[in-house]
C-alpha cells in the first residue's frame, strides 16, 4: 500500500512497463501522457511511440501552473502560481499500472496516466502538492500510518447524448417525455445500445479498468457503470478518472457524447458519483466488521464525515450546475444525514456481509475531481477517527423530511465556507486551500455575470 506515497515516487515502482507493452502489444503510433488538472480535466501531450520509454527514463516536462487553469482550460492570475514564478515546468513520472490501449483509438495509442513533481536537484523532485494526486498520496500516507488502509470502490453516473450544433444543449438519445421516460433499470433501455456498451466493457478489460455492473438509470439515456472494490485507495481513484475517459471516448466512437454534467436536464436526475470506502487493517481484514470495535469505528468515520461536510461541499460539488442535482426526492442527499441502507441520506451504510460493512458516500457529482473527493473523504473519516465524533442518530424513512442541517444550497456559499475552514487548511494546506477557494471564485463570477436566456424571455 506504499505505492504512490509522496516519498516514493511512482516510476520506481514499475520497472520495465513499456517493454512488457511493446511485447504485448506492439509499438504505437502515439503515445497520450494524460495528467488530471485541479478541475479532472486530462491534459498532457502526444508523443511519437519511439519515446515510449523515455516517459520512464526522464519524465515528461509540463509547467506546474497547469494546476492553476480554470474549468476552461484559462490561467487564473490570482493562484500566484504562473508567470509570477517564471511559469517553470514541473517534471511528470508515470503512475504504475495506467500504461494500457486505447480500443477507441483510430490508430494504434498507448495512454499512461503520471503525477506531478516538482524539481529540486534530485533526480524525480518533490511531491507538487497542487496535484490533487499527491494530495491523496498525502492523506492515504497518513492513514496508513495509523494502520488504516482504505478498501474503495466507485460509481459513475452518466448520460448519452445525441451530438447538437455550438451553444445548443445535447439531446438525450432517448426521448424526455415527463415522467413517463423514467425507466429504472430498463432492460430494453440496455439492450438499445448494447453494441457501444459492450465496447464500453471490451474497453474496460483492455485497459484493465475492473468494471462490474452496467445500468439503465433513472432518466432518459442516463446509465451507470459500477468499478469493483480496490484495496488501493490511489488505484481506484485513478481507475474512476481513466473510466470517464473510455466512456466518452467509445461513445465519441459511437457517434455520440457522453456527459458526467451533473445536471444536464432539468426534469430528469443528476448524474452523481457515489465511493463506498471501507478500512482494512494491514492484514487486508474490514476493521468494519470487527464487532464492538468495528462498530465504534465506523460511527466515528461517519460522525467526521459529517462534522466536516459543509466545509469540503466544494470539493465534491465543485460546480455552478452541480448545485441544481442537490434537490429534494431526486436520490441526491441535501442534508448531513446518515443511515443503514437508506438512500436519501448523505453517507449510507448498505446491507451486506459483515466483511463488506462500509460507507457509502453519495454527494459528489460525476463531474467532480475523483482524486480529490477520495482525499476529502478519507480525511473526514480520519478526523472522526481521532476526535471520536459521535454522529447524530441515522436517519430511518425519508431524509428529505429530516430536521437535519442542509447542504450548501449553492456554489457561493460552498467557497465561503471552504475558503475560511481550518479543517481544509489542516487536511490538503493552506495554500492548496487558496488556491483552489480562488479559482473556483473566478468560475462562480463568470456564471454569475452571465445572462439567462430565460431572463431574455422574460424581461426583454
Amino acid at each position: 500500500m506504499t505505492s504512490g506515497t509522496p516519498s516514493s515516487p511512482a516510476v520506481e515502482d514499475a520497472p520495465g512497463e513499456a517493454d512488457l507493452y511493446l511485447r504485448a502489444h506492439g509499438l504505437p503510433d502515439i503515445v497520450e501522457v494524460l495528467l488530471p488538472d485541479t478541475s479532472g480535466v486530462l491534459r498532457g501531450k502526444w508523443l511519437p511511440g519511439t519515446a515510449i520509454d523515455k516517459v520512464w527514463t526522464q519524465g515528461v516536462a509540463i509547467p506546474l501552473s497547469i494546476f492553476g487553469l480554470d474549468i476552461w482550460g484559462r490561467e487564473v492570475e490570482e493562484t500566484e502560481i504562473h508567470l509570477e514564478t517564471g511559469d517553470k515546468d514541473g517534471l511528470c513520472w508515470p503512475v504504475p499500472g495506467t500504461l494500457k490501449p486505447v480500443p477507441w483509438s483510430p490508430r494504434p495509442a498507448a495512454q499512461v496516466l503520471v503525477t506531478m513533481f516538482e524539481p529540486d536537484g534530485t533526480a524525480r523532485g518533490t511531491p507538487w502538492r497542487l496535484d490533487p494526486r499527491q494530495q491523496l498520496a498525502a492523506i492515504v500516507a497518513r492513514l496508513a500510518a495509523r494502520g488504516l488502509f482504505p478498501c474503495v470502490a466507485f460509481e459513475l453516473e452518466f448520460y448519452l447524448m445525441k451530438p447538437a450544433p455550438p451553444g445548443q444543449p445535447p439531446e438525450p438519445v432517448f426521448p424526455a417525455v415527463g415522467e413517463a421516460r423514467q425507466n429504472m433499470y430498463s432492460m430494453s433501455d440496455l439492450d438499445a445500445f448494447a453494441p457501444l456498451l459492450h465496447d464500453m466493457r471490451g474497453a474496460c478489460a483492455a485497459q484493465g479498468l475492473p468494471a462490474d455492473t452496467v445500468i439503465s438509470e433513472a432518466a432518459p439515456g442516463q446509465y451507470e457503470i459500477n468499478l469493483y472494490h480496490r484495496a488501493d485507495a490511489m488505484a481506484a481513484a485513478d481507475d474512476a478518472i481513466l473510466l470517464r475517459r473510455l466512456i466518452d471516448g467509445v461513445a465519441r466512437a459511437h457517434g455520440l457524447r457522453a456527459t458526467f454534467m451533473a445536471k444536464p436536464l432539468a426534469d430528469f436526475a443528476g448524474n452523481g458519483m457515489h465511493v463506498h470506502v471501507s478500512l482494512l487493517d494491514a492484514g487486508g481484514e474490514n476493521l468494519f466488521a470487527q464487532g464492538a470495535a468495528g462498530d465504534a469505528l465506523l460511527r466515528h468515520a461517519a460522525g467526521g464525515l459529517l462534522a466536516t461536510m459543509a466545509d469540503a461541499t466544494l470539493l465534491f460539488v465543485p460546480s455552478y450546475n452541480g448545485y441544481r442535482r442537490l434537490v429534494p426526492g431526486s436520490y441526491a442527499p441535501v442534508s448531513v444525514t446518515w443511515g443503514f441502507d437508506n438512500r436519501s441520506v448523505a453517507v449510507r451504510v448498505p446491507n451486506g456481509p459483515p466483511a463488506a460493512r462500509r460507507l457509502e458516500h453519495r454527494i459528489a457529482g460525476a463531474e467532480a475531481h475523483p482524486h480529490l473527493v477520495l482525499a476529502a473523504i478519507l480525511a473526514g473519516m480520519l478526523e472522526g477517527i481521532e476526535k471520536e465524533i459521535e454522529p447524530p442518530a441515522p436517519v430511518a424513512g425519508n431524509a428529505y423530511d429530516a430536521a437535519a442541517p442542509r447542504l450548501s444550497p449553492s456554489m457561493a456559499e460552498a467557497v465561503a465556507r471552504f475558503s475560511s475552514s481550518d479543517f481544509i487548511a489542516a487536511a490538503f494546506g493552506a495554500e492548496y486551500r487558496r488556491v483552489y477557494a480562488v479559482m473556483k471564485a473566478q468560475e462562480l463570477a463568470a456564471f454569475t455575470r452571465a445572462i439567462l436566456p430565460l431572463e431574455y424571455d422574460t424581461y426583454l
